[in-house]
């Protein structure tokens, strides 16, 4: 499967486990996800409530891990034993990577009653649409390319926030300088990709990152 996403757009799937007719009698929705601190499983509630209003039941399947690694093994290893979630969080070519294996439902029936060709960026829908049809609903998305900062120590260097990767660079330098540790990572692999993705984009440029990691240009 493919390494890297050009996106943090978070879908949930249907998988292709049931027929139409046996899946219009299924009235619990098997749901994996790594969506376990505090602020993840309250923006899930969410979405239980609105499944509750709607006559279904919540089977959670959590598997925690920041990135969701853990989780898509999981999903992996379900998936070959045939024993299908109804739905999984996934992310970007994830989508892809499972569609072209046949194993999605199919939601475009759905998509068209409720227009999400003209509510979903475009963007979004290259990894919610496989073959022309939709096999994943985006329900959250956010940016990685943010950056903490320490406040204090930044005015006890007298730094200033960095607008570009050299101005980052010179900065870690002068609080190195000053005897601070100047970047912390806390060692998740989700989290070496993130940053890798936000150097690629400082350093290289949007029209480089775009062929790279939307385009899929080896070259």
């Amino acid at each position: 499967m493919r390494k890297f996403m050009s996106s943090a757009a978070v879908a949930v799937v249907m998988m292709a486990g049931l027929g139409a007719a046996e899946a219009a009698d299924v009235k619990e929705v098997q749901m994996l996800h790594w969506w376990t601190s505090g602020g993840e499983a309250a923006a899930l509630n969410v979405l239980k409530e609105d499944l509750s209003k709607e006559g279904f039941a919540w089977k959670d399947v959590p598997v925690a891990g920041g990135g969701g690694d853990a989780a898509m093994t999981a999903l992996k290893a379900m998936v070959a034993a045939g024993t299908y979630p109804t739905a999984s969080q996934m992310l970007g070519y994830t989508v892809l990577d499972y569609a072209e294996a046949g194993v999605m439902g199919d939601l475009t029936e759905t998509a068209k009653k409720e227009g999400w060709d003209k509510s979903v960026p475009a963007a979004l829908q290259k990894f919610s649409v496989y073959d022309g049809k939709w096999v994943a609903a985006p329900v959250n998305v956010h940016s990685v390319n943010w950056l903490w900062i320490n406040k204090a120590v930044m005015d006890k260097i007298g730094g200033s926030q960095p607008k570009t990767f050299d101005d980052l660079i010179a900065l870690l330098d002068k609080a190195k300088a000053a005897g601070v540790i100047p970047l912390a990572l806390g060692g998740q692999n989700w989290q070496e990709a993130t940053m890798f993705d936000s150097i690629v984009l400082s350093t290289g440029g949007p029209e480089f990152y775009k062929k790279a990691f939307n385009d899929l240009d080896d070259e």
